[in-house]
């Protein structure tokens, strides 16, 4: 018993050596301390963020399905201007799968915008892959579009379906009456009174919906997530103000053949056909200690940033009257060349910043030293602040000299590097994508892809623009080529920006301001006009309106010649023909736009049409 009451740990006596291994217990801690302290920032771990190796949930394939927006029918009246509504909607799909992050965005769908009607008809189709046999919930918000405020909401449809299976037979053309009570107050106020006047008029409108099963979904090892397959659509969304501040042009031509720009600033949306491959999916990188509240909106900065940054996106991707829009079934030669169009082929040497949405939605705007170019070019704003995309980067086009050789082949050239005849500056482009090469890269900040899946990056795109030549340049590896790829970009845009006219955008309308001016100007022409008998209201109106315009035209000239041509504004004399009299030669005052007689010149010995 003593033995074993001896070896027993708590009746053991305390040796010396027990004290010193405290002791070197704590010491090597408070080392371990120091350490931490003392290492480099080199060897300091990166910050959290970049690309996310988080596998897709497993789930059996579902099925592939078509949501079809027919037509609306009694929507209220928004507007009162035009006793009408600009009504269009934004659907969001929600299925019963798990998502890899809950922070992934939603399925989200727009359809174009229908002007002046309250009974819209749409057709607009929507194709979603490998919905679970679990069904989907479908959320249609409409709206009514009001660029110079906001969207007023019209009411909410919802579409539940609670299965799918082989046999589904579908939903074909079926009306939903339209919830009015997260519609606008205002809009159903005037649907009330014109209901009070007409007992024809329903207060209550309808969204009909139309839902086509069109199989199963090979999924490969895409798991268990949903994605569109189609149609393709794209939008073009212009704003003139916000090209003024930040100085982009658009390159034209007048009618008597004069090269032209006008101020204007571009954003573009192109619908990818999905599947984005699995492995381009990155999370923001919090490389300062505010980012995460910024994209998170916890903190009181945080939320300022993130609404800040939300509304400065709305207002890039804003749709208003003057935005294009467009669609292809799938990925075709066309669809390639829309997106060169959309990026104005070779012209002008532009680099263009990008995101890719986890979707396959494809944002990207002009980008630049300049600041308010710039500014208006972040990572973060084209991504809506959200947490996940795919990929993220800039690119740019160049045209090839031989459609039948790889970029960086022995003896091709491009363009703008080389001058070469067959496309712009001098001539239109070509109509084959076989000459252009997409050279496109990762060079993000906020989301820091991962260099070594610019191969998949590649993949996809050359999948979704058949005939472009995709090139992939690694921001850190390709540092140097591509700093004098971009180099000769920018040497380009300077070249090609000299001896243009300058133009105000003709889908530019009147600020607030300026309808002042209308009006004040307006009263002056109406009282000269009832003494002399002068001409109707509605051509006075367009005369006021023209010269109002012929002000903004000067007050966009920058440059030398700026000062030359306000001189000569201020001494100008307008004739019967409309013709403006000045110093140095005439203009012709026409759509809008100031160009010269032949031969004349402005402020001197420059040539409008160019050196």
């Amino acid at each position: 018993m003593e033995n074993e009451k001896e070896a027993h740990p708590s009746h053991r006596k305390d040796h010396r050596t027990d004290a010193f291994a405290t002791k070197l217990v704590d010491k090597t801690a408070s080392w371990q301390q120091k350490a931490t302290k003392h290492v480099s920032k080199d060897e300091k771990p990166p910050p959290a963020g970049g690309a996310d190796d988080t596998p897709i949930p497993d789930a059996p394939p579902g099925y592939t399905v078509k949501i079809t927006f027919n037509r609306a029918e009694s929507l209220p009246i928004a507007d009162i201007n035009s006793f009408s509504s600009d009504p269009y909607v934004l659907a969001q799909l929600n299925v019963d799968l798990p998502p890899r992050h809950k922070q992934d965005p939603h399925m989200r769908f727009r359809t174009p915008t229908i002007r002046k009607s309250t009974d819209p008809v749409w057709n607009c189709d929507w194709v979603i892959a490998n919905i679970p046999s679990t069904g989907f919930k479908l959320k249609a918000r409409i709206y009514d579009e009001d660029p110079n405020d906001h969207d007023d909401r019209l009411g909410n449809v919802h579409v539940n379906v609670d299965s799918l299976h082989d046999n589904w037979s579908g939903i074909k053309e079926q009306a939903y009456k339209i919830k009015k009570r997260m519609g606008s107050k205002r809009a159903y106020f005037m649907r009330g009174c014109a209901a009070i006047f007409s007992h024809g008029i329903e207060m209550s409108g309808k969204l009909v919906v139309s839902v086509e099963l069109l199989g199963k979904t090979e999924v490969g090892n895409n798991g268990g997530r949903v994605w569109t397959v189609g149609p393709c659509a794209w939008s073009r969304h212009l704003s003139p103000m916000i090209g003024r501040i930040a100085g982009t042009k658009e390159q034209g031509e007048g009618k008597d053949g004069a090269k032209t720009e006008s101020y204007n600033f571009q954003a573009n949306q192109f619908q990818l056909a999905g599947p984005v491959p699995p492995p381009l999916y990155h999370r923001y990188v919090e490389f300062k200690p505010f980012i995460a509240g910024m994209f998170t909106a916890k903190s009181l900065r945080g939320y300022i940033l993130n609404r800040a940054l939300r509304h400065q996106h709305s207002r890039v991707y804003n749709y208003d009257r003057y935005t294009l829009y467009g669609s292809f079934p799938s990925p075709c030669k066309e669809m390639s060349l829309q997106f060169l169009k959309l990026a104005n082929y070779d012209r002008g040497g532009r680099i263009f910043t990008y995101v890719i949405t986890l979707d396959g939605l494809f944002r990207f705007t002009e980008t630049g030293k300049e600041f308010g170019i710039d500014l208006l070019s972040k990572h973060t704003m084209h991504s809506d602040v959200n947490i996940y995309i795919a990929f993220s980067g800039e690119f740019f086009v160049r045209r090839l000299k031989s459609p039948h050789r790889e970029p960086f082949d022995s003896g091709q050239e491009t363009h703008p590097a080389t001058e070469m005849n067959g496309g712009p500056p001098s001539t239109d482009p070509p109509s084959d994508p076989a000459y252009y090469a997409l050279y496109i890269d990762n060079d993000s900040g906020t989301y820091r892809p991962s260099a070594k899946l610019l191969p998949l990056l590649r993949e996809f795109m050359q999948k979704n623009l058949p005939g472009l030549k995709v090139v992939t340049l690694d921001c850190v590896a390709d540092g140097e080529k591509m700093g004098r790829l971009k180099g000769e970009q920018r040497e380009r845009k300077k070249a090609e920006g000299k001896g243009m006219v300058y133009m105000q955008d003709e889908g530019s309308s009147l600020s607030s301001s300026d309808e002042e001016e209308l009006d004040e100007r307006m009263r002056e022409y109406g009282e000269e006009g009832a003494a002399g008998g002068g001409p109707k209201k509605e051509k006075t109106r367009m005369k006021v309106k023209r010269e109002i315009k012929e002000s903004k035209v000067f007050g966009g000239m920058r440059g030398n010649r700026e000062k030359e041509d306000t001189q000569a504004v201020e001494g100008r004399s307008e004739s019967a023909d409309g013709e403006i009299g000045h110093s140095g030669g005439e203009l012709r005052q026409k759509d809008g736009v100031l160009r010269p007689k032949e031969d004349d010149v402005i402020g001197g010995n420059e040539k409008v049409e160019g050196k």
